[in-house]
């Protein structure tokens, strides 16, 4: 089969010839219908993140079964492809926190699937890694049931694939970490970043009736878009020093934002989200950064505004839970998650694809393995 292979940091991504072994007990053989292109492969394409190497790229998307080793599951169904697994035994996943399974950490660290072994090599018998038990930048994958989600066969391609990463990740900042210390109608919400993570954001936002809701970004035609998903305010950073662009903010929200969710990843912008909070506020941390990386926290800030700074993987959710619920939503015109999506690419220009995202493209893009190149 064909599928994008990384196999040094600082080289382009190349489309090449993959075998792909039977999938074992427990696994599924799925045909990808398509991929979101995320960020966060860019920090392992420059090396910020490392991974084994070479390995083949991509962690959002959903595909058919061809093959199933699991009971469950059958041949024809449709699943999305969740890069953590819940394997239901460890004290992550029975104390209710399944992204923290202990079997994402194997998977990410071995590039294999729940078993540290990988089912990807090159014909000539060289090993290729999984990427976050996934890779799905390829034809076909195989994968752990536990990294699967059965979605409706309605729900189109591209919208169900970017549901698998960029939509709970963003939405599930908001249900559930932002609504957990109560509710947020009506009390305001700032976004970091307009890529598809903080756009989900702000869909969350406007579904669980936040406001007002301010989001920062550097890039006009994001920020537009922000505003048709429900943004009542947004602030172009592209001119601001960090100090503006918190002055703007507190402006917006009257006094500060009671909550933030920083999509960027980046020390700068999530300290600029901790100074737009006001006394009380909390400020969600979903985007990832170089590894090492670090944000100063003014301690007094800290504690005698009692502010606080939290992480969120994966939106906090639970996938086999989540996922059908925010396509549920969708399907009932509640999330229009139709607006997120950004330009198509066939397989043999996912690079493109990546020189796009890197420049600045809007909206979220979909790698098409059947698409013609």
């Amino acid at each position: 089969m064909r599928a994008a292979v990384l196999r040094s940091p600082g080289t382009p991504v190349q489309v090449e010839d993959v075998e792909l072994a039977d999938p074992h007990e427990g696994e599924l053989r799925v045909r990808v219908e398509a991929a979101g292109v995320c960020h966060t492969e860019l920090h392992y394409m420059s090396g910020d993140i490392p991974c084994p190497l070479p390995v083949v790229l991509g962690h959002e998307g959903v595909g058919v079964v061809e093959e199933s080793r699991a009971p469950d599951v059958s041949v024809g169904d449709r699943v999305v492809f969740t890069w953590r697994p819940r394997c239901g035994q460890c004290e992550y996943c029975v104390t209710g926190r399944p992204v923290m399974c202990v079997y994402g950490r194997v998977q990410a660290r071995s590039g294999g699937l729940m078993d540290a072994t990988s089912r990807l090599s090159t014909p000539a018998g060289e090993q290729v890694h999984h990427f976050l038990g996934v890779s799905c930048f390829a034809e076909h994958v195989v994968l752990s049931r536990r990294a699967a989600v059965v979605v409706p066969e309605e729900v189109p391609s591209a919208v169900a694939a970017i549901a698998g990463c960029a939509v709970v990740t963003g939405v599930g900042a908001v249900l559930n970490v932002a609504s957990a210390e109560g509710s947020l109608a009506g009390r305001s919400l700032l976004v970091v970043g307009a890529g598809g993570v903080g756009l989900s954001a702000v869909i969350g936002a406007h579904l669980v009736g936040a406001g007002p809701v301010v989001v920062v970004d550097v890039a006009a035609d994001k920020l537009a878009l922000a505003s048709r998903l429900g943004a009542t305010a947004t602030v172009d950073a592209s001119g601001l020093s960090p100090a503006e662009v918190v002055e703007a903010v507190q402006e917006a929200t009257g006094g500060g934002a009671h909550m933030a969710v920083e999509a960027v990843g980046a020390p700068a912008t999530l300290a600029q989200a901790f100074s737009a909070v006001r006394p009380g506020g909390t400020v969600v941390a979903v985007g990832l950064s170089a590894v090492g990386a670090t944000v100063p926290v003014p301690v007094n800030e800290l504690v005698q505004q009692q502010k606080r700074l939290v992480g969120s993987l994966y939106g906090s959710a639970n996938p086999p839970v989540d996922l059908p619920r925010l396509l549920e939503l969708y399907a009932a015109g509640r999330l229009p998650l139709d607006l997120l999506l950004g330009a198509s690419y066939p397989l043999e220009r996912v690079a493109e694809a990546y020189d796009a995202l890197a420049s600045g493209a809007v909206g979220r893009a979909v790698v098409v393995p059947g698409a013609a190149a």
